[in-house]
């Protein structure tokens, strides 16, 4: 297994994580990338977004548990919206709130595709959500606009090629205290299949990203709170929460 993050060093820099160095590469990720250099210590670059996708996609209505708790139907295609890459942003940067109502964070796998429409590996997705932009017309639910905010997708902190799917959980940390925490094999519809399906219809690129949808727990985040978002064998993105956005 690899974990792939990215920095800046006068460019775009990537590198394979290997314990509390960073082994930096050249070359295209998604195919042969060649070491670049010595090692370097971890803590002396600041990590940002693993991926910058050209197409964001979300999951909606993806885990037994909450499509049981809200009544809904067990879709057997992959309920889709898609969110702006705009909005991505990297460990420790922060989420805007917008300028009126409630924001929700939403913890998730994410997706990466690699070539070939094939998966390259998993990161960790906070799918932030305004929710009363989604629902402020009653005859047109607004996605995406309400995933789409400037800052609304923080993605990292790396890219693992492997993750055991059967035993890991998601776990959302708001200011310290546990608010989500799900198992990723309570999927309706898993990563593979989310793919396949997906990509029958969209022409997936090399490092576009598809966040696996979220489960029971998802609540509102306010100004000063810091949230955490913990996926075993991938790591904690970790973001604070910042003021009101204001109007453009």
């Amino acid at each position: 297994m690899t974990r792939w993050v990215i920095w800046i060093d006068g460019g775009v820099r990537f590198g394979a994580l290997e314990g509390d160095s960073i082994q930096p590469h050249k070359g295209d990720i998604f195919t042969t990338p060649e070491p670049d250099g010595p090692p370097i210590p971890a803590d002396s670059v600041n990590l940002v977004s693993p991926v910058r996708p050209w197409q964001f996609i979300g999951l909606w209505n993806n885990f037994h548990a909450l499509a049981e708790k809200q009544g809904n139907a067990k879709p057997d295609f992959p309920l889709y919206f898609l969110k702006a890459p705009s909005s991505i942003i990297g460990p420790g940067a922060p989420i805007t709130a917008p300028a009126e109502g409630k924001m929700l964070y939403e913890g998730e796998l994410g997706i990466v595709i690699g070539r070939n429409q094939s998966i390259f590996g998993y990161t960790i997705v906070n799918d932030v959500t305004a929710l009363d932009t989604l629902t402020a017309d009653a005859s047109f639910p607004q996605w995406a606009r309400a995933k789409s905010f400037r800052s609304f997708g923080p993605v990292g902190p790396c890219i693992v090629t492997e993750i055991d799917l059967s035993t890991a959980r998601v776990q959302v940390e708001l200011n310290g205290r546990v608010r989500q925490d799900y198992p990723l094999s309570d999927m309706i519809i898993p990563p593979a299949r989310i793919v396949e399906l997906i990509g029958r219809e969209v022409a997936l690129q090399p490092g576009d990203v598809i966040a696996c949808g979220t489960s029971l727990g998802a609540l509102p985040m306010r100004p000063g709170m810091e949230v955490s978002v913990t996926i075993d064998g991938i790591g904690t993105l970790t973001n604070p929460v910042g003021g009101g956005a204001a109007p453009a």
